[in-house]
C-alpha cells in the first residue's frame, strides 16, 4: 500500500502537469493583448514542464501511488492546448496568414493535431512520435521571428498540416535511446538560445534565429535516419 509522502509526490507531480494549462490560458491572454513576447515566453515555461514531467512521473511512480488520474491523458490535454491552440491563436491574431487564408489554416493545425493526438499509435514503445508531432509552438514562433510573410507562412503550416497524416516517426527527444545523450545535450542548449531569443524579441539578432535552427535540422535527419532503420528492420 502506498504511503501518504509517496501519494502526496505523485499527486504533486499530477499537478505540475496540469500546471501547463495554466500557462496555455497564460499565453493565449498576453495574445489577446498584443504581448506576444510574453505569450511565447509562456509557451516555453509549458514545454519546460513539459519536458521535465515525463520524468518526474516516473521517479514518483505515479501509475503506482495515483492511480485514479491518468497522467498520459493529462499530459495529452495540457499539450493540446499548449502546443496547438495558443501557437495557432497565435498565428491568427498576429497577422502571420493570408486574411482570406487566416481561419482555414489556423483551423487545419487545430483538426489535424486532434487527429494525431487521438490516434492508438500516436506515441510507439520504441519511443516515436508517428505523424509529425504537433510542435506549433515552436514553428509559429519561428515563423514570427523571422517574417518570411503571410502567403510563406501559409505554405508551411499547410505542409506540416498534411504531413501529420503521413505514419512517418519523429524521435521523441527526451525518451529516445538511440543517440540519446546528444540529443539531450543539443536540444538544452537549443532550448536555451530559443529563450533567450523570444527574451530579446522584438529586437533578435538573425544570426542566432539561423544558428538555432541547427537542432530542427539535427532532429529532422535523426528521426528520419532512424525511421528508415525501423522500416528496413521491419521489412
Amino acid at each position: 500500500m502506498s504511503s501518504i509522502p509517496s501519494r502526496a509526490a505523485a499527486w504533486a507531480v499530477h499537478a505540475f502537469t496540469a500546471s501547463g494549462a495554466v500557462m496555455g490560458l497564460a499565453a493565449i491572454e498576453a495574445t489577446v493583448q498584443g504581448e506576444y513576447r510574453a505569450a511565447f515566453l509562456w509557451m516555453i515555461a509549458a514545454t519546460a514542464v513539459d519536458g521535465v514531467d515525463g520524468w518526474l512521473a516516473r521517479l514518483a511512480r505515479v501509475g503506482e501511488h495515483a492511480r485514479g488520474l491518468d497522467g498520459a491523458r493529462l499530459d495529452d490535454i495540457v499539450d493540446y492546448l499548449t502546443y496547438v491552440v495558443a501557437p495557432a491563436f497565435l498565428a491568427l491574431r498576429a497577422g502571420l496568414l493570408p486574411a482570406a487564408l487566416d481561419w482555414t489554416i489556423a483551423a487545419a493545425m487545430l483538426l489535424s493535431s486532434a487527429y494525431g493526438f487521438s490516434r492508438t499509435d500516436a506515441k510507439s514503445p520504441d519511443h516515436f512520435f508517428t505523424g509529425f508531432p504537433s510542435y506549433w509552438n515552436v514553428v509559429v514562433l519561428y515563423l514570427y521571428v523571422l517574417g518570411l510573410g503571410p502567403a510563406v507562412n501559409a505554405v508551411v503550416l499547410a505542409v506540416l498540416v498534411a504531413l501529420v497524416f503521413v505514419p512517418t516517426g519523429y524521435v521523441y527527444p527526451s525518451r529516445t535511446p538511440a543517440w540519446r545523450v546528444p540529443t539531450l545535450v543539443l536540444g538544452a542548449l537549443w532550448a536555451a538560445l530559443v529563450a533567450g531569443i523570444t527574451w530579446m524579441l522584438p529586437a533578435v539578432t538573425l544570426a542566432l534565429v539561423y544558428a538555432s535552427l541547427a537542432f530542427p535540422l539535427y532532429y529532422l535527419a535523426l528521426s528520419l535516419v532512424l525511421h528508415a532503420r525501423r522500416r528496413a528492420g521491419g521489412a
